[in-house]
């Protein structure tokens, strides 16, 4: 969809383990921080989306999670929508609240995503992910996926640990890879990461050291596969009314998001969830591929990315490889991705990806992204799915926001 809303201010909590803080501590903090930097008051907010995927089997807080949340820093009596959509949910919560505020409904909007996934009882951890699949024929899946050996699946690591090894093989095949080049994307985002005081992880990881590390699901190692994480993050949406009046200097707007499901269509037709999200995305934004500065997609596997290079056609499928090994996704590429660290480094607290995406492109196009900023970025891309029907992701958005 075509929008016209602004982001007026970001924040978001370090992602990592925070047995030590509550939904309501990783979801306020960041709440109250993206007020500051959008030089608004709390009561200036006018309806707020929150995207939670989890708390109902992490923490038991089912129906009125962001009333919870935001009741406990002085925010009521507004409209407060819980959004649950997968991986995808908090880009789903900035959809919507780019939305109301382009159709007019609202001047402030806030959009929240927030999770927590630890929990003393790892089972019940992963057992968070265990709903993002038809429940029907999750056994049959998982039996067909592992072809039997799927112990630990769902209980010593995530299910969706399987699929990513599925994929990885069925990649390999097709663009001519092998474990080394998920190695050096594990080990571009470690970079990349390092450099993000946000991120869960700081170390930087040579390709050696990721091929070093246990492997989880042939063939990916620890480092190829995204860690889970507890976090919060938080983004303040504007109309250009309220942006002239708050006399924001260096307005990021959002041009578009793309939210799409998964439907029935044949195996390898060209249209499906994510071409029609990515196509819309472009075409509504006025942009194309090769105008792309700085580019946060789901990389919820060093093969998820591999693969998300040739569905955002920030090349042609024959090179995909080559586009890894000439260092052009890596800082001073041609294009950049994932300079937050990805998920693969700063993690994923599922609920708050979409919206940390969105938080690192504001910094990018804003120059405030340290010492990993792109030079001169001015339209970057957000690329965010969750769940799984049929071996298709049953929820993408694509954002592209411009400076």
């Amino acid at each position: 969809m075509r929008v016209n809303a602004i982001v007026a201010g970001v924040a978001m909590t370090p992602f990592g383990k925070h047995m030590d803080k509550s939904l309501k501590q990783l979801g306020g903090r960041p709440v109250l921080d993206a007020v500051k930097d959008a030089g608004i008051e709390l009561s200036d907010i006018e309806a707020a989306y929150v995207g939670n995927c989890a708390a109902g089997t992490v923490t038991g807080q089912e129906s009125i999670r962001g009333q919870v949340i935001l009741s406990s820093i002085g925010l009521g009596k507004v409209p407060i929508i819980n959004i649950e959509n997968a991986c995808g949910s908090g880009s789903t919560a900035l959809n919507q609240a780019c939305m109301m505020v382009s159709a007019g409904y609202y001047d402030v909007v806030l959009a929240l995503g927030v999770e927590k996934l630890f929990h003393e009882n790892k089972a019940i951890t992963y057992a968070a992910f265990g709903g993002a699949i038809d429940v029907e024929v999750r056994d049959q899946m998982m039996a067909e996926i592992t072809a039997g050996q799927s112990e630990g699946s769902g209980t010593k690591r995530s299910m969706f640990a399987d699929f990513y090894g599925v994929m990885a093989r069925d990649l390999m095949q097709k663009y001519d890879c092998t474990p080394e080049h998920f190695a050096m994307i594990s080990a571009k985002n470690s970079l990349h990461g390092s450099l993000n005081p946000n991120a869960q992880f700081h170390d930087e990881m040579t390709v050696e050291e990721v091929m070093a590390q246990p492997m989880i699901v042939d063939p990916l190692t620890r480092p190829m596969i995204c860690p889970v994480a507890d976090g919060g993050a938080a983004a303040i949406v504007v109309s250009e009314r309220k942006a002239r009046q708050l006399g924001i200097e260096r307005p990021v707007r959002v041009v578009s998001t793309a939210l799409y499901s998964y439907f029935d269509h044949p195996e390898g037709a060209e249209e499906n969830v994510t071409s029609l999200a990515v196509d819309e995305a472009y075409y509504e934004a006025g942009v194309g591929p090769a105008d792309l500065d700085v580019v946060e997609l789901h990389d919820s596997s060093a093969p998820c990315e591999l693969m998300s290079y040739d569905h955002l056609h920030l090349c042609e499928p024959d090179d995909v490889v080559k586009l890894l090994e000439d260092g052009d996704t890596k800082l001073g590429g041609r294009i950049p991705v994932n300079t937050s660290g990805g998920l693969l480094r700063k993690g994923h607290p599922v609920g708050a990806t979409g919206i940390s995406q969105i938080l690192e492109l504001t910094l990018q196009l804003q120059g405030r992204a340290g010492k990993r900023q792109v030079e001169n970025a001015r339209v970057g891309l957000a690329h965010n799915g969750g769940g799984t029907i049929n071996g298709e992701v049953a929820a993408m958005n694509i954002t592209i926001l411009k400076r």
